[in-house]
This record gives C-alpha cells, sequence and structure tokens, in this order.
C-alpha cells in the first residue's frame, strides 16, 4: 500500500505498530497521538480499564478530524493485576521475571468513532511465557525494546523467542485486533480491503 494514498481514519495513538497493521489491511491513518491519564480508578476491571482507556483516546482525538477516530489500549494482566510499561530496569525486571513460565492475559480495546457512533470491543488473548533467566531478563532490558512496552516485553519483537504458546488473537498482543478492528470498520463505513470481495 503507498503512503500517497489519502487516509481514512484518525489514529488517536503514537505506536507505529498499531499503523503498520491498519496500513496491512489497506487503512492509511493521519496519526494524532493523545496523552492522557492512565492511572487505573479504584475498584476497575482490567477490561474497564483499557475500553476506558480507547474511548477516551478516540474522543480526544476526535475534536482534531472529521475522520472517523480509532482510539486503543493494550493491557498484561497477571493474577487479576494490570502490568503496565516498566518504570525502570529493576520493574522491567521485575515484571518479566513474574511471567516467566506463567500464563498471562493480554486485553487489547478498540474505540471508533463516525457515522453510526461510538463502537467499541475488547478481545482477551492468553500467553504463555517459557522460562526466562535472569541472565536473559538483563540482556533483553539492554536491547531497549521493552521500554515502552506493556508487561516490558513485545511479542513481534525478540521477545518471541520467551513465547511458548498463544490462544487467541495475535495481532491483538502487538496492539490491534484485526478481525474485530476491521468489522467497527465497515459498520463506519471505512472500506478495507477485502471490501470488494463481499
Amino acid at each position: 500500500m503507498s503512503s500517497a494514498r489519502q487516509p481514512l481514519v484518525c489514529l488517536a495513538s503514537a505506536s507505529p505498530r498499531r499503523r503498520d497493521l491498519l496500513s496491512s489491511i489497506g487503512v492509511e491513518v493521519d496519526v494524532k497521538p493523545c496523552h492522557i491519564d492512565e492511572t487505573p480508578q479504584p475498584g476497575e476491571s482490567p477490561d474497564d480499564y483499557v475500553v476506558r482507556l480507547a474511548v477516551e483516546k478516540a474522543l480526544e482525538a476526535d475534536t482534531l478530524t472529521s475522520l472517523p477516530t480509532l482510539g486503543s489500549d493494550t493491557a498484561v494482566v497477571l493474577d487479576g493485576r494490570i502490568l503496565g510499561k516498566p518504570r525502570d530496569q529493576a520493574h522491567g525486571a521485575e515484571m518479566l521475571a513474574a511471567l516467566s513460565g506463567r500464563r498471562h492475559e493480554v486485553l487489547t480495546a478498540v474505540a471508533l468513532t463516525g457515522p453510526a457512533g461510538m463502537l467499541k470491543c475488547c478481545v482477551a488473548t492468553q500467553v504463555c511465557l517459557g522460562d526466562i533467566s535472569d541472565k536473559q531478563i538483563a540482556a533483553y532490558w539492554q536491547t531497549g525494546e521493552p521500554l515502552d512496552k506493556a508487561g516490558g516485553y513485545a511479542i513481534q519483537g525478540l521477545a518471541a523467542v520467551f513465547v511458548a504458546a498463544i490462544e487467541g488473537s495475535y495481532s491483538a498482543v502487538v496492539g490491534l485486533p484485526l478481525y474485530e478492528t476491521a468489522a467497527l470498520l465497515r459498520e463506519q463505513d471505512v472500506p478495507v480491503w477485502n471490501n470488494m470481495l463481499e
């Protein structure tokens, strides 16, 4: 897909992964990053948390454009606890050590404004990491990859070697569940590449 094509959607995220995922299904975007308070509210479930952040991002960017606006948020959840982005090396190492040899849940919510109003969904994927040694955790941190990643790892990057199994949507763990996102886009009259096949 050529980057010269007109954007069809405003993406309320600076994530190059989400931009690339949308481009892969034929949807070029105008990027308008939003900075919102990502602190969980008291008693808020992980599902409600990611949906709320996706909606807040979409609504904030929606004021800046006439295009349908997509907000999304991803959270890594272990034993019901949200693991955010690592604050520093010690925090990143603590999270990966906790995930080592364990199954955890990755939640990704999508919110999309447009002529059909606010549409949203939340997709849960189960990920199992193999055993990760302290030496591997330290070496992985030095690559710089974990810095801005929920849970301190990137499944599409070097951390792929830690992933023993996945049950659910791979693209959702990367940052955007493409099957569900394409369905929302169609509801907002945004064409994706396979519209012509229907």
